[in-house]
């Protein structure tokens, strides 16, 4: 067994990863188009309570979708979302869906320290548990932003009594990635106890494992590549964890001035097509949230 996190070690022989394998994991963040960090120069954090509004209309959307198909998901909440809209949270819950943090206010992870990411952290789960009555169970870090030395974040999420975190991106992308991350679902064991990490899914060509659980990779790429790494995971029984933003659906939403052409494509491309391309990936694989794949997991 090796250790892939400093600190830590990889706990796969004596722990069962107590996982459904028999549907994969669709997970949202819910955030607005100007909490993105690739338009963070067009929309600095001073300017957010002045920005129109566009989160409900586009997650309404998702939740359609979802009950089209019959299908649950695990809707990861900004806190500053859920201030805002806390019927869209309750709507989430109502048809079914998990809620759990994605942090409050769409900090990255790896400028905080320990403390400050508490505060952050806490404040976000004691909204979502106020507004839905029930206990948040994960997390997912802005920007998969719990990156080599941040390892203290999951001590924190451990010691705040969250189950699991689905924050680690095993590709090399900086300050988004955590190289050599056991790509399948694990126990990561601290001090603090054990956290269930669910990774985001990854395949492999030529040698090179690529990113391909969706967002701006289902947008951009060819729809193929990431039906490639769910029919890998669906082959070898491991569920593999998908992810989106709202905003990605939303065609019309505002166009942020001050950015770069790159900025500009990597945040708005793809986004008329990009419903469309979930609704096949939906019918070709079975998803279900995360706490239902917990409860229905081997004993």
């Amino acid at each position: 067994m090796s250790a892939t996190v400093p600190g830590s070690h990889v706990d796969t022989a004596r722990r069962r990863v107590p996982l459904a394998a028999h549907a994969h994991l669709f997970t949202v963040d819910v955030e607005e188009y100007f909490h993105a960090h690739a338009v963070g120069r067009g929309a600095p954090p001073h300017t957010w309570h002045a920005m129109p509004s566009r989160v409900e209309a586009s997650t309404d959307r998702l939740l359609e979708l979802l009950a089209k198909h019959e299908t649950h998901g695990t809707f990861f909440m900004l806190g500053l979302v859920a201030e805002r809209h806390p019927r869209l949270v309750r709507r989430i819950v109502e048809g079914g869906h998990e809620v759990a943090s994605h942090g409050h206010g769409h900090q990255r992870v790896a400028p905080m320290n320990a403390e400050t990411f508490r505060v952050d952290l806490r404040r976000s789960v004691r909204t979502l548990e106020d507004i839905t009555g029930q206990r948040v169970l994960g997390f997912r870090a802005p920007g998969f932003s719990i990156v080599p030395g941040t390892e203290w974040a999951f001590d924190v999420l451990l010691e705040e009594g969250l189950v699991y975190d689905s924050s680690l991106f095993p590709i090399r992308r900086p300050g988004s990635s955590y190289p050599g991350c056991t790509p399948a679902p694990h126990y990561i064991v601290r001090a603090a106890g054990a956290l269930l990490e669910l990774p985001l899914a990854t395949t492999v060509i030529a040698g090179m494992r690529l990113p391909a659980a969706g967002g701006a990779w289902l947008r951009h790429l060819p729809f193929g590549l990431v039906r490639r790494a769910f029919d890998e995971h669906a082959r070898r029984g491991v569920p593999g964890t998908f992810y989106m933003h709202p905003w990605e659906i939303d065609a019309e939403q505002p166009v942020l001035g001050g950015l770069s052409w790159m900025a500009r494509w990597r945040h708005y491309g793809g986004t008329s097509g990009m419903l469309a391309r979930v609704d096949r990936l939906i019918a070709a694989h079975r998803f279900t949230s995360i706490q239902r794949a917990l409860s229905h997991g081997p004993a």
